[in-house]
């Protein structure tokens, strides 16, 4: 069908709100084949460098061979499973997140979603303290489901959910705020290291410890949302890394899928998982863990672990600042997690729309919308970042 056809039928049962913001401001791409950096428009006349990644799905690009030979195995003799079954591939892929972190979470809960596993994780907390409070951050994201919901922004909460005493946000960066907002009846703390729809803040470096002794001094638990900021992206397996800390849960996603195949996973601490030992049915999830899954976050961690992945990660985002020295905005970076920051409210919407029209698509920052989110994939060769360089000085000298 042609392109006006299409966007009509999207309008008319997708989504008509998102079909008048594209046609108004000229974002007029429809997804076509896609290979590594880049995707094509359906027509196979235009292309674009992926710098969104939608929000680390692509982490290691699109299509990448090994992840899809890994699934098309799984389905060779499989399918998704039986999650009241024991699993060989979730069993094999549990072992290998807890051994990420050293051991310290060994227990996993798989999801599908990042905004499922969110839910988990709060859910845990709150049966294992027998506390309700839970304390997260203004303008932070943890995903559009129910308790994950409702610990996130209010701009996604407040049209679908009643407030709630039981969750409290307070300014990321500011730990006299959240010692204030953490006692007794605190469940949890839930942050993002590195909150991209925040506008990418990179948090001083006593922050998170601060936030770890804050918790463990009122009997709370620390939750990290690393569903962006792990599995390579800060240059570390996850960004808590940077900061030497141990949160009681670790949320991960997108990335873990490999663009290939949904999956989520909550790590948790020995004394979380032990919630599931007299209930072990008291949190199920029908698609959580599905085999071509867990086939597809092996192989991510295939990559992501082999040697000399992770120094690379790190040269990569060293190659990109240079490049983007002297440019007309703050870099706001750790590794390959980056944000361009505008004098400018709204000036990352802006920068959005420039850049489209040269052939790089990124995506600003809901929550901070004077930033524009940078996100190329961990797998980009050297060449295409000069390419892109190349692309964003001419668009912002």
């Amino acid at each position: 069908m042609d392109r006006s056809e299409l966007f009509s039928l999207y309008r008319a049962h997708v989504n008509a709100g998102k079909v008048d913001v594209f046609e108004r401001y000229g974002f007029d791409a429809v997804m076509g084949r896609r290979e590594g950096s880049r995707f094509w428009d359906a027509d196979d006349d235009r292309v674009w460098f992926d710098c969104h990644g939608n929000g680390g799905v692509f982490n290691l690009g699109h299509r990448h061979r090994g992840i899809i030979d890994a699934v098309v195995a799984a389905l060779a003799d499989g399918d998704i499973g039986n999650h009241h079954l024991v699993s060989s591939l979730r069993a094999r892929l549990a072992l290998r997140l807890a051994g990420t972190t050293g051991d310290a979470l060994p227990g996993v809960v798989f999801g599908v979603s990042g905004g499922e596993a969110v839910d988990l994780a709060i859910k845990v907390c709150r049966a294992a303290t027998g506390r309700r409070r839970v304390v997260s951050v203004l303008g932070g994201y943890h995903g559009h489901t129910g308790l994950a919901l409702a610990a996130g922004d209010a701009a996604y909460r407040d049209p679908f959910l009643s407030s709630s005493p039981e969750f409290v946000q307070v300014p990321f960066g500011d730990l006299d705020a959240m010692e204030r907002a953490v006692d007794s009846t605190t469940a949890a703390v839930i942050v993002e290291p590195v909150p991209a729809t925040l506008g990418m803040p990179i948090p001083d470096p006593g922050y998170l410890p601060g936030l770890r002794q804050i918790t463990r001094a009122a009997g709370a638990k620390l939750v990290v949302d690393e569903v962006q900021t792990g599995l390579g992206r800060t240059g570390a397996m996850w960004a808590v890394e940077h900061w030497s800390i141990r949160p009681d849960a670790l949320v991960t996603g997108k990335g873990l899928s490999g663009g290939i195949y949904p999956i989520s996973a909550t790590l948790m601490t020995k004394e979380l998982h032990r919630v599931f030992d007299e209930h072990p049915f008291s949190h199920v999830s029908t698609f959580g863990g599905a085999e071509p899954g867990c086939a597809a976050a092996l192989a991510v961690l295939d990559v992501v672990e082999a040697p000399g992945f992770l120094p690379r990660v790190r040269e990569l985002g060293a190659r990109f600042a240079a490049g983007f020295s002297g440019l007309p905005f703050e870099l706001r970076r750790l590794g390959m997690m980056m944000g361009f920051r505008f004098p400018a409210a709204d000036a990352g919407i802006l920068a959005a729309k420039a850049l489209f029209d040269r052939g790089i698509f990124a995506v600003y920052a809901n929550n901070d919308t004077a930033v524009l989110q940078f996100l190329p994939p961990l797998t980009i060769e050297d060449a295409e970042i000069d390419q892109i360089v190349a692309i964003v000085q001419e668009t912002f000298s």
